[in-house]
């Protein structure tokens, strides 16, 4: 992995999330990347980042005796300001400046979803242990060119960010483009849409149908009474016959199961057969393809739309299949977004360990 900077450099980085905090010392040596110590402490078990920052610090002095972090970056998910990042599934806040203050080295701190951005860039598209690419309908893979990247991650929630290149440098951005309107595209999603606006009140944002939040939410209405199996379209390998059939017992454990255990349920489920967790798969899949196609027509990501978050790498093979995302991503009314589509290239995120590398590559490009 390549970083924007060359000369030899320790970062301490940090990505916080709900459940772990994970830190490491990331060395910057001969134009690579490589973590040299690292240490996961738990985020509900502390009351600041202070304390752990400190039993880590500690450890790594004895680990590698010497080699002390120069800059400091750490990435969270959570309202990001200047100086603070107040945790959105934690019950505490992260301040910059009380970390310089104890540490003594400068502190960036960056959204969860901008450390990913930076590390995704990283990533050498001729390796398919890290990106995998998915093949147009006419059975090319355009290479990356010169211009924006898209990154758009499907994990718990909906992230969006986009990196641009800025003289010599590639700088990420974050966005709020996991709540823009659900990409509704035929009689089934509009339905979808339609049931969950009833149930919350508003129209319901991307978020909720392309995210692991959202495979559960497709997934009730699905074996709901506002489903209408005859609203099935030709996009979906499931008939108006095979989705009228009483649900099974793979679909009724996971209805049965607490709403955090169902996403992975639903697609176990899904790859055995199982024909409602199939098509609540394939309208994930169909509106994942949507929301990169409305984005790509947005940032024109010439360098690459990327599809990061676990979900996308554990379900390729559903990606895959019969061009399900591809046909649905190269979709469009204008014919000159069609032909731009079709040279975009699209990679699934294999290595998603990168938010660490991605934060010390954040605090190198923004120093």
């Amino acid at each position: 992995m390549k970083p924007s900077a060359q000369d030899h450099t320790v970062i301490l980085a940090g990505d916080i999330g709900g459940t772990n905090t994970n830190l490491a010392l990331v060395e910057i040596e001969h134009g690579h990347f490589s973590v040299i110590f690292k240490e996961r402490y738990s985020t509900q078990a502390e009351k600041s980042l202070i304390e752990p920052l400190g039993k880590f610090l500690e450890k790594a002095g004895k680990a590698v005796p010497g080699l002390k972090p120069e800059l400091c970056c750490i990435s969270a998910a959570g309202l990001v300001t200047a100086d603070s990042i107040e945790l959105t599934n934690a019950p505490w806040s992260i301040y910059g400046s009380a970390i310089t203050s104890t540490f003594g080295f400068p502190v960036r701190l960056i959204n969860d979803f901008t450390a990913v951005s930076y590390g995704v860039i990283l990533l050498d598209p001729s390796d398919p242990s890290q990106l995998s690419p998915l093949t147009h309908l006419d059975g090319s893979l355009p290479p990356p060119r010169q211009g924006a990247s898209l990154v758009i991650g499907a994990g718990t929630g909906l992230g969006v960010g986009y990196v641009l290149p800025i003289g010599e440098r590639k700088l990420a951005f974050p966005s709020e483009g996991g709540h823009f309107g659900l990409p509704c595209h035929d009689a089934l999603s509009r339905d979808f849409a339609a049931w969950m606006q009833a149930r919350i009140g508003y129209p319901p944002g991307v978020e909720l149908g392309v995210s692991g939040q959202g495979i559960g939410n497709i997934f009730s209405f699905v074996c709901s009474e506002a489903f209408e199996p005859s609203r099935i379209g030709k996009n979906y390998s499931i008939d108006a016959i095979g989705a009228a059939r009483p649900i099974g017992p793979a679909a009724a454990a996971a209805l049965a199961a607490p709403e955090q255990d169902r996403p992975a349920l639903v697609a176990a489920a899904c790859a055995k057969g199982d024909p409602h967790c199939r098509l609540t798969m394939e309208i994930f899949v169909t509106m994942y393809a949507r929301t990169a196609s409305d984005l790509s027509a947005v940032f024109l990501p010439y360098s690459g739309v990327y599809l990061a978050g676990g979900i996308a790498s554990k379900n390729e093979s559903l990606f895959r299949e019969s061009n399900l995302f591809m046909r649905s991503y190269e979709t469009n009314y204008a014919r000159h977004i069609r032909e731009l589509l079709s040279k975009i290239p699209v990679m699934i995120v294999r290595d998603y360990s990168i938010s660490l590398i991605g934060a010390a590559n954040a605090a190198v490009s923004l120093a």
